[in-house]
């Protein structure tokens, strides 16, 4: 019998792609924001890394499966939704040309995961982990684009957190935006976990950090200001 914290990501899976839509929405009502969309886009990247762990655990460890959980996770998962922020605080100018730095390191770390070979002697049948690549440097890349993601979307929350936290009307904002920092950090560090054969805990962190992303979220658009968004929303991890 499986371990039930195996399924938490079915859960998680559903739970991203409601967010997406409410992103979505949110993007449609007021019809303009990029962020808005590399947010929705994030959060859907986000369901898609889940969905791989709810497949690895409804029907086992398969090749495919692993490399798109590699690439939407421990590459892409947190990259877009650093991007949103990016495109929130700095200039349109400057956001392009990192958008065009960050994608084109994507490509080629994704192209490195694509075609490393697995060493099928660590390969754990309802279990993902970087560990089963046969060329480790592989996993080097991971550490880059996650710092450049957990450096937007926590130092991006905090420092709005800061700036809400100094007017008494804009303190529901500071509180969202804490809400966002932490959650924002727990798939990170549920990530670390993994690197060491615990992926239980990465599955749990995952639910939890993306639930107080939303709720920050829901504190930042809702009463008593209607009009404002989150600072950022929360990373992928390091597998």
């Amino acid at each position: 019998m499986l371990d039930p914290v195996l399924y938490v990501p079915i859960f998680t899976t559903v739970f991203s792609l409601v967010f997406s839509v409410v992103l979505l929405k949110r993007y449609r009502e007021k019809g303009r924001g990029a962020h808005l969309l590399w947010w929705a886009f994030g959060v859907f990247i986000y369901a898609v890394g889940t969905f791989t762990e709810s497949l690895t655990t409804l029907f086992g460890w398969k090749e495919a499966v692993f490399r798109a959980w590699y690439i939407s996770g421990a590459l892409l998962g947190g990259a877009p939704l650093a991007q949103g922020t990016v495109y929130l605080l700095l200039r349109r100018r400057t956001a392009n040309r990192l958008t065009a730095v960050l994608v084109t390191f994507f490509l080629v770390a994704a192209s490195c995961v694509l075609i490393a070979p697995i060493n099928a002697e660590l390969v754990e049948p309802h279990r993902l982990t970087g560990k089963v690549f046969a060329w480790p440097w592989v996993r080097l890349f991971s550490p880059f684009i996650n710092t450049y993601a957990l450096t937007f979307l926590v130092g991006g929350a905090a420092l709005s957190a800061w700036r809400f936290s100094r007017r008494r009307e804009t303190h529901h904002r500071f509180v969202g935006n804490v809400l966002i920092a932490v959650g924002a950090l727990l798939p990170g560090i549920g990530g670390t976990f993994t690197r060491f054969g615990y992926t239980e805990v990465l599955y749990v962190t995952e639910l939890l950090g993306l639930s107080l992303v939303y709720i920050g979220y829901r504190f930042n658009v809702g009463p008593p200001a209607a009009a404002g968004e989150p600072a950022a929303v929360a990373p992928r991890p390091a597998a």
